[in-house]
Parts: structure tokens; sequence; C-alpha cells
């Protein structure tokens, strides 16, 4: 496994100019901290987190849910793009590639990447996203908030450094049983 953190920066495809600001801020913010960026790799949120993150010189890498540009026009700041013919389905498979989530307004899809990240453990963090609590009152410790930009750059990282440990030291034990 690689050093390099992978966060992935999830929100809708058309936003508007605050949400944009945002998304690139965030982009920026990722790839300061030498971390690689992971997005849908379409407009919007996706395509103005990526050109944050190329005009600070970092990586990003699309995962679109179409089979080839036809399909799945990828947005012009990607440095990858990873086309996958599976439609909204590639939202999981983002989202487990990710050391953690940051969730930039967004819709019925950033809304279903939220709940992939809660699910399999992925931390998330909200931005100027969907309010979320369960039902049964409890608070999920995998879900943050943010206020700005650079709040929840600095949130995915501590988690996702946090993720990390708790899975190195749980890989460490499973290694030390098996001998």
């Amino acid at each position: 496994m690689s050093d390099r953190f992978q966060i992935a920066v999830v929100g809708a495809a058309t936003c508007d100019e605050q949400t944009a600001a945002l998304a690139h801020e965030t982009g920026v913010g990722v790839a300061r901290a030498g971390a690689l960026l992971l997005t849908g790799g379409r407009g919007g949120v996706m395509a103005a987190a990526a050109r944050g993150a190329r005009e600070s010189g970092g990586w990003s890498v699309g995962v679109l849910p179409g089979a080839d540009e036809s399909a799945s026009p990828p947005n012009e700041f990607l440095d990858v793009t990873l086309f996958t013919g599976l439609g909204q389905t590639r939202n999981q498979i983002l989202v487990l590639s990710a050391d953690a989530v940051i969730a930039i307004g967004g819709g019925w899809g950033t809304l279903s990447e939220i709940a992939f990240a809660l699910k399999y453990r992925v931390p998330a963090v909200l931005l100027d996203s969907w309010e979320l609590r369960r039902p049964d009152g409890l608070a999920d410790p995998l879900l943050f908030h943010a206020r700005t930009a650079a709040d929840a750059v600095t949130i995915a990282l501590q988690a996702a450094a946090h993720r990390r440990a708790a899975r190195g030291g749980a890989a460490l034990a499973s290694a030390a049983e098996a001998r």
C-alpha cells in the first residue's frame, strides 16, 4: 500500500459558483497535502476539484460511469481516467478506492457515495452537503462535518490516517495469529 492517501471528492456533475469554489479549494488542499485526488470524473464538483489539484501540482483520477468517452466524457483536468461501464455502480468502486471521502453539495448520486462510505467504514466528511442523522439518534463515528474546504481536507486526512493505523493494527494481529 502506498503511503500517499487517496481522497475522494464527490458531488454533483453541475453546481453553482460557490460550490465549485469550495470544490476547487478542496482539490488544492488535497494536492498540497500530497494526497491523490479521486473523483467521479465528470463536471461540476468533480471538475472543480480536479482543476484545483492540477493547478497545485497534484494528480487526479476519474472513475467514470460509462464504457468510453462517448458514453462518459471525462473532465479536462484528470490525469487518469478509468472507464467502468458500470453506471452509478461506479460510486462503490470510487468509495472503496478511497481512504476518506469529502462530499461537497450533491444530489442523489452523492448521497449514495456517502452511504457507501459509511457502510464500508470509510470516513466521510460533509461540506455544505447532506444533513444526515441515524434514525436511532446515535452518532456515526466516521461521519464528520466541516465548515471550510481547509477543515474538510484536514479532517479527511486525519480520519484516513486513523483508519489506516487501525487497519494496519488489525493486519498485524491477523499475521501474528497465522504464525
